[in-house]
């Protein structure tokens, strides 16, 4: 017996998983509905995220997919908050996941069972209509997310508590009226904190952006107008990034996106450019900066009665309204302070799953991982190695090896991401999903494929990693993954070419064909 604790995305695809591995799970959820993050109420709803309307998800549809359930074809490429919870409602219902969750029922707390050395059993008290009931189950996922609890460090800036205008954490924002004819500062520089400055830019007098480190800017429309995943994450690319000195495939990348907008005439180009910063997707900003709607300024050093002073910027400027998109703090308030370590913002997990030093591995932390891609296939593949950690058919090393890695992997995120909490999160997407995909025996033999399926191994290597690729083989094998594979890029043009010329043709299969066929051997050489 497993106890699921939320129903977006991380939630409901662990459940299913658990039910491919012939376990009982039973979903826990304090709202009436599915959808987690991606389900919009227009007010705020303590212990749940919240989200604005005009929402899009970052990530293409065949790269956020679930892996054994496409997106519809008429479906949007980049999907509206709405369009997506439609999904996810979807993905319950053909995999008959709601007869296992109980709405309305808050766990309140999760800790070991007496005998938990020998049995890894946990007792869960959940709350549900004023009434508490204990459980016990065999083992735990976690899927409550971290966009709960907002960070909010008002210490870090002097002067806040004199400011005589509004402020408020982004995580409170819904519309952009409360902005109209106000001078609005936003600090941070993150996909929200962009979004929101680009939002209100049409409504108020004046907008700026206040970051200490800047950003590369990413749009989603990439090369020849595809999704830029689609484009960018290849095992090709893969490949060369791995043999390629560590820091010269993200000069490449930073070169490649100041060909598209110089950063620094725009004021945005990050201080220590030589890390790896995940860019900031956003189609508007451009042509918001160009038009003088937005500009942006340096950290703030400190607020005074109804104005702000930036760093190395002397003058004042005067402000209404501040939003700070000052990200998220990793909470776990059901579980002890025991069962998952939470030091400097960040859980010590293996393979960030697993908490290294507990004696049985029955609890599992899904979802808290910031990969350069798509987070439901990620989380996807953590469900499925880890429900079958639980079945006991994968073992996990042991606990000073984990530990070992933990802290390794912690050096290694400093060296090349930086030294915040969000980017102690993130990995490259692509090389964790094989890794775990490896664990399962769910990773795909390309070089087996070029014998028996050369036009599948051909897309698969320098096509886009779309997540059917984790079907082909291996536990829960899909029979529709070679087709969903093929027919990928029918998909995505499918709601776009909505008015077609006489004698047109998409150029990017005709590409992969000719590269291909000039480079498979040179490749499979240079990977040997």
């Amino acid at each position: 017996r497993v106890a699921v604790v939320g129903t977006g995305v991380s939630g409901l695809t662990a459940t299913k998983c658990c039910l491919d591995e012939g376990l009982e799970p039973t979903c826990f959820e304090q709202s009436q509905d599915i959808g987690g993050l991606w389900r919009y109420t227009e007010h705020i709803e303590a212990g749940r995220p919240s989200l604005y309307p005009s929402v899009i998800s970052n990530t293409s549809k065949e790269m956020s997919a679930f892996s054994d359930f496409p997106f519809p074809e008429d479906f949007p490429v980049f999907l509206p908050n709405a369009q997506l919870l439609d999904y996810l409602q979807r993905y319950a219902e053909h995999f008959s996941l709601r007869e296992h969750i109980k709405f309305g029922t808050t766990v309140v707390s999760i800790c070991k069972h007496p005998d938990f050395a020998t049995t890894g059993q946990w007792n869960v008290v959940t709350e549900a209509g004023g009434k508490q009931t204990s459980h016990v189950f065999d083992a735990v996922m976690v899927c409550s997310g971290n966009f709960s609890e907002p960070s909010l460090p008002l210490h870090c800036f002097p002067g806040i508590e004199r400011f005589r205008g509004q402020y408020f954490h982004s995580r409170q924002y819904k519309h952009p009226d409360v902005f109209r004819g106000k001078r609005v500062l936003v600090v941070g520089m993150g996909n929200s904190g962009v979004d929101i400055a680009v939002e209100a830019s049409r409504v108020a007098a004046k907008v700026t952006i206040s970051t200490t480190r800047g950003s590369w800017l990413l749009s989603r429309v990439f090369e020849h107008g595809y999704p830029w995943d689609m484009v960018l994450n290849t095992r090709f690319r893969s490949l060369i990034k791995t043999y390629l000195p560590r820091p010269l495939p993200w000069w490449l990348m930073n070169y490649k996106l100041n060909q598209r907008l110089n950063h620094e005439n725009y004021g945005l180009q990050p201080e220590k450019s030589c890390l790896v910063r995940e860019p900031v997707l956003n189609d508007d900003l451009p042509s918001s900066i160009l038009t003088g709607r937005i500009t942006i300024k340096p950290g703030v050093k400190e607020f005074k009665d109804n104005s702000v002073v930036f760093h190395n910027c002397p003058e004042e400027e005067p402000i209404d309204i501040v939003v700070f998109c000052t990200g998220y703090n990793v909470s776990f308030p059901f579980l002890e302070e025991s069962v998952v370590r939470v030091e400097n913002k960040h859980a010590s997990l293996y393979k960030y799953v697993f908490p290294t030093h507990l004696q049985k591995p029955t609890l599992a932390v899904l979802g808290l991982i910031k990969p350069l891609g798509a987070i439901m296939p990620v989380a996807e593949m953590q469900a499925r190695w880890a429900s079958r950690v639980f079945k006991g058919l994968c073992q996990l090393p042991s606990q000073s090896v984990m530990e070992k890695e933990v802290n390794q992997q912690k050096k290694n995120q400093v060296r090349w991401f930086g030294l915040t909490f969000d980017e102690v999160l993130k990995t490259e997407w692509l090389v964790y999903l094989d890794m775990l995909a490896s664990f399962i025996g769910a990773k795909p033999n390309v070089l087996g494929l070029l014998c028996t399926d050369p036009w599948l191994a051909l897309t698969i290597f320098f096509g886009p990693c779309s997540p059917y690729q984790y079907r082909l083989g291996g536990p829960g094998r899909w029979e529709g993954a070679r087709h969903a594979i093929l027919t990928q890029w029918d998909r995505v043009l499918k709601p776009m070419r909505t008015r077609v010329p006489a004698a047109s043709s998409s150029s990017f299969p005709s590409l992969l064909t000719v590269v291909g066929i000039l480079l498979l051997l040179a490749a499979v050489i240079f990977a040997f």
